[in-house]
């Protein structure tokens, strides 16, 4: 039974909600949910479970591939979750690499980019700083444990809680990283305007963002190890920002490690915007303009697609049948 609820804050009295800002609330919020999954997991796999004497050592989780699939699928969980909040009310972006991809070919007005990019680093800021509050002592004592280079008293397994960093087979390169995060952003675009194009073959509306999350996932599995799979320039800029406040210093901003890397913040900041752009231009150009051109001269569907059969269309078949 549909059930009226009414208003916690009194319309007259915040009416402009309706409109932009209510819409970077919306973009704020399932930003929030998403880093707070997100990064919930990487907490989770690096800090929680070992330090909670629920694996077999102090600084080990799992072995070799299982430390990779938890954060993996619970990134894409978190991808599903934020959707599913801010969904129905900004179309859930929730990644800058999004929103400027529909800029760029889906109308999405210029003058909104800079505000939703703005909500969405707030809000990953904010699911940062929930992860650490939450984890902060599993965090702490891993610092402790684990020996090698540190800064602050950090080190970079915690750091990774929180943001990206390359491989070490780069060996401080920036090119293998930027490649990395382009292919990784054009495929995620890619997925999601297949998605969402009804001229497509359609995924029923509510199944939506979990088929997004899939392809999260699916990314993370494919394409994650190279440069730590963030695609996505506020999921990285937002909790690294609070990773340098609190004390990672310049392990976070700019990000250096001596020795390893120099430098690195602007490779997941930079990169996935190149690559959504590159995404939505290779679907648009091999798919989108096909099925342009189809719905144009009224081409039938593809032979084993399936449409509904209207009540007009019955009556049509039943009376063209001998009596």
């Amino acid at each position: 039974m549909a059930v009226e609820i009414s208003p916690l804050v009194r319309p007259s009295r915040f009416r402009r909600r309706a409109g932009l800002l209510g819409e970077c609330l919306a973009e704020f919020l399932g930003m929030f949910v998403l880093i707070s999954f997100g990064c919930g997991v990487a907490a989770m796999a690096v800090a929680a479970l070992p330090g909670s004497g629920r694996t077999a050592g102090a600084t080990m989780s799992f072995v070799t591939v299982g430390d990779w699939v938890m954060p993996v699928l619970g990134w894409g969980l978190a991808v599903t979750f934020g959707i599913y909040v801010a969904g129905g009310v900004s179309g859930a972006h929730l990644n800058p690499a999004v929103t400027l991809a529909f800029a760029v070919r889906r109308r999405f007005p210029w003058l909104k980019v800079m505000p939703y990019v703005a909500a969405q680093l707030v809000g990953a800021f904010a699911g940062a700083a929930l992860v650490y509050a939450v984890y902060h002592d599993a965090i702490n004592a891993l610092d402790h444990a684990t020996r090698g280079p540190k800064t602050n008293g950090h080190t970079l397994a915690t750091f990774s809680i929180f943001s990206t960093f390359p491989a070490p087979y780069f060996h401080g390169g920036f090119w293998g990283p930027v490649v990395d995060q382009i292919v990784g952003a054009a495929f995620m675009i890619m997925f999601v305007m297949a998605v969402i194009d009804l001229r497509n073959p359609t995924v029923r509306v509510f199944l939506g963002p979990l088929v997004i999350g899939f392809a999260v996932a699916a990314i993370g599995l494919s394409y994650g190890a190279n440069a730590g799979y963030a695609i996505n320039p506020a999921r990285d800029l937002g909790p690294r920002v609070f990773a340098w406040a609190m004390g990672w210093g310049h392990l976070a901003l700019p990000g250096t490690l001596p020795g390893s890397f120099s430098g690195y913040f602007w490779v997941p900041l930079v990169a996935p915007l190149v690559g959504g752009v590159i995404g939505v231009l290779v679907y648009d150009l091999l798919i989108g303009d096909v099925l342009h051109l189809r719905t144009q001269v009224a081409m039938p569907p593809e032979v084993g697609c399936t449409r509904p059969v209207t009540s007009a269309q019955n009556a049509v078949t039943a009376g063209s049948q001998p009596q």
